[in-house]
């Protein structure tokens, strides 16, 4: 079977494991330059799963370098269901922190809340576009490694 272009240990996967790694850290810095987000739980659970994606997703790119350097891809049947299942754990709770927050924002931002004056919501809303766009990542990664698992 050829190699896949987003399996573990290629270039693509690097690729997209540095995006998911990037798009949640920037979901973070978002939400996090202001501190108000703690009154709600839809924003919480965003932080909470943006800050699981990222020594995720980093730990797997370093994976995926130390693959590429020796140019051997390391994928033993037993780590890549482990790899898989994580995957989709987190892309399924990224999906649910992305929508739950852009949900609440949009909510809040109807309601003419007070909470959400000035710039407030429009960084809420770039947080869950960003976990948004981490998800889509994330649901590729694992769709190609489960594309490997039965020739491996």
């Amino acid at each position: 079977m050829g190699e896949l272009p987003g399996a573990l240990g290629t270039t693509g996967s690097l690729g997209l494991r540095l995006g998911q790694a990037i798009f949640a850290v920037s979901s973070l810095l978002f939400m996090c330059l202001g501190v108000e987000f703690y009154s709600f739980t839809a924003f919480c659970f965003l932080v909470t799963a943006m800050g699981l994606v990222v020594p995720w997703s980093s730990i797997l790119a370093l994976v995926d370098v130390f693959s590429i350097y020796v140019k051997r891809p390391v994928r033993p049947p037993g780590i890549l269901s482990i790899i898989i299942v994580g995957d989709w754990v987190l892309s399924l709770l990224s999906l649910a922190a992305s929508t739950s927050a852009a949900s609440v924002t949009d909510l809040l931002l109807s309601s003419r809340d007070p909470f959400c004056m000035g710039k407030m919501c429009i960084r809420y809303q770039l947080a869950a576009a960003l976990a948004f766009l981490s998800w889509c990542l994330l649901l590729s990664s694992m769709l190609f490694n489960l594309w490997l698992l039965p020739s491996v």
